[in-house]
């Protein structure tokens, strides 16, 4: 997939489960449906974080660049010293560690960590990097070009450190689902990780599979690409995405956020 489809089917996914905690009886503060949202939305792209050509790449200019170049070495790195006999020779290391399921709970619960052990600046650290990254996918043509770099950057960063002010507020959402002391923001994790998860099954859905659930083998590949019947896939950017996919996101996005906030 693309980067606004990734985007759009992160912030869908977390009104989803937003609808499904008010229907548990755990409902969310409005602050959290409408952060957690943005930051799934950003996640979503994180996982290509192995791809030098992708939205995350040029997000945070050369820091980012050489960031995507790093996680490609190592990402191909771990593919060669993991890879089975069934599994193909490659060049690099797109579509391999970072589009698995173990990658989506390190990177979440390393986030969850960071926001109750590195205070109020991680905090904000986090949202910023998330508010870019959801801007960049969700607004992509308004961001596309370096001399919007500076802007999306001030954007996310007055964005983050308005949101985290209304969450700090009592009842806001800084304890939501975890209630206590010290618990604070423990929660930031749970939509980095479903960003990347719904990232990992939106490539799924491409002609060229995901390996989701590495380091699980399958037969004789570890790096098994999972995916629906080649019949149902497609390419990323084809019209699928674009006039199928992408509107019935904002479809189930707009009636999730509905049933989050007990209008329906």
């Amino acid at each position: 997939m693309m980067g606004p489809a990734h985007s759009l089917s992160g912030a869908a996914a977390w009104l989803g489960v937003g609808a499904a905690a008010a229907a548990a009886g755990h409902p969310m503060p409005w602050p959290v449906i409408l952060v957690g949202a943005l930051i799934c939305a950003g996640a979503a792209l994180a996982p290509d974080l192995d791809h030098k050509a992708a939205t995350i790449s040029r997000a945070f200019g050369p820091v980012s660049r050489t960031l995507c170049e790093i996680v490609d070495k190592l990402s191909y790195a771990v593919y060669k010293a993991t890879r089975m006999k069934g599994d193909p020779r490659r060049n690099g290391g797109h579509r391999t560690l970072t589009h698995t399921w173990l990658w989506a709970v390190l990177i979440g619960a390393g986030a969850s960590a960071a926001a109750i052990y590195g205070g109020r600046w991680a905090v904000l650290a986090l949202l910023f990097v998330h508010m870019v990254l959801a801007i960049e996918g969700l607004l992509w043509r308004a961001a596309r070009g370096s001399s919007s770099d500076i802007l999306v950057w001030l954007l996310a960063g007055t964005s983050a450190w308005i949101l985290a002010g209304i969450l700090d507020k009592p009842g806001n959402g800084s304890h939501w689902l975890f209630t206590q002391p010290g618990q604070e923001y423990l929660w930031l994790g749970l939509p980095i990780v479903l960003g990347a998860l719904v990232h990992d099954i939106g490539d799924a859905l491409t002609v060229s599979g995901c390996p989701v659930l590495w380091p699980i083998p399958i037969g004789r590949k570890r790096w098994y690409p999972i995916g629906p019947p080649k019949a149902m896939r497609f390419r990323a950017g084809s019209w699928v995405e674009l006039k199928v996919l992408m509107p019935v996101f904002m479809l189930l996005g707009g009636v999730g956020c509905a049933a989050a906030l007990n209008v329906i």
